[in-house]
């Protein structure tokens, strides 16, 4: 009977050892990838996982191209912080919480740093051919002054003889448009980039027609469209082309 009785409290015992061990080392976790793709000119850039620089070709700070990807695991109910930082002065440019549930929306961060300037995107210079003019745009902080809410808006890119030169449904704030291509026409000559509410002919916001100024390079054009102050009035300008820095 005390045999028995010892064989039940062992096996008591190590019952609930098992248990506790499992409680322990069985917690539901995610294998989480970060692919990161990104671009900086001139500032040199650190990368940080919670708050540890990000090594890439063996070094803790980067500029131009700027790729990598992380692999981690994630445990549920736990938070990791992605930051971006300016390496010479410390300043965070972004931040990207990544926890257990979320985590998929980051299996891909794409970034293009230039001065006064910061895109979650990724820039590729489309391929033109000679004697081609091609244009793309993005428009990321649209209704920053305006107060729209759109988060897109449709351009008709003009000569100045009215002549439309290309069409583009929806300039969004997240992507750059696929690339329009016409036949290069002047070297002095600008174009103008009319800025309507999608699918119709009425200005994105009040009742005036919104024309940006444009100069046109041959080859590819990548505009960044921004919304600003001159004068106590807002406008838009189309002055950055990052082609330039690719």
């Amino acid at each position: 009977m005390k045999k028995i009785i010892a064989m039940i409290l062992f096996a008591i015992l190590f019952s609930c050892t098992d248990n506790s061990t499992m409680e322990r080392f069985d917690k539901a976790q995610q294998a989480a990838e970060v692919n990161i793709k990104g671009y900086s000119k001139p500032d040199v850039l650190q990368l940080r996982l919670n708050g540890k620089p990000i090594e890439i070709n063996g070094k803790n700070s980067y500029t131009d191209k700027i790729e990598t990807q992380l692999m981690f695991v994630l445990d549920e109910g736990e938070t990791d912080e992605l930051g971006i930082y300016n390496n010479e002065t410390g300043t965070q440019i972004a931040k990207y919480t990544i926890t257990y549930n979320n985590f998929e929306d980051y299996k891909n961060v794409s970034f293009f740093n230039l001065p006064g300037i910061f895109l979650q995107t990724y820039a590729i210079k489309p391929q033109v051919n000679l004697g081609k003019v091609g244009f793309e745009f993005i428009f990321p902080n649209l209704g920053e002054f305006s107060g729209t809410s759109l988060d897109g808006v449709k351009g008709v890119l003009k000569r100045e003889n009215g002549l439309v030169l290309a069409e583009f449904d929806n300039i969004g704030k997240k992507d750059f448009t696929s690339v329009k291509i016409y036949n290069f026409f002047s070297t002095t000559a600008p174009v103008y980039l009319e800025l309507y509410k999608p699918g119709t002919t009425e200005p994105y916001t009040g009742s005036n027609t919104i024309k940006v100024t444009l100069k046109q390079d041959i080859g590819a054009n990548m505009i960044v469209l921004q919304e600003k102050m001159e004068n106590g009035v807002w406008v838009v300008k189309g002055d950055i082309d990052i082609a330039d820095y690719l």
